[in-house]
């Protein structure tokens, strides 16, 4: 065998193995983009959203504090 026939198949294998990398790396970055796809789609699902739980916690400490103020006005009779 030649020389220049030892550098077409070695340049191929190198060529053939870097291709084999990137579609490794392609498919990878894909099935990443849909887990993130997926869990765009269902985290409102599971969590709340920061402005909706200061929202329903005001609501909270307001009616807490309308009942300790009943019961002040209780003890205080």
């Amino acid at each position: 065998m030649d020389t220049q026939n030892l550098i077409n198949l070695a340049s191929g294998a190198a060529i053939a193995i870097g291709g084999w990398f990137a579609r490794e790396i392609w498919d990878s970055v894909q099935a990443l983009k849909n887990d993130v796809h997926a869990l765009e789609v269902d985290l409102p699902k599971s969590y709340v959203m920061k402005e909706d739980l200061d929202k329903r916690m005001a609501h909270i400490e307001e009616m807490f504090q309308r009942i300790y103020d009943k019961l002040d006005g209780k003890v205080d009779k």
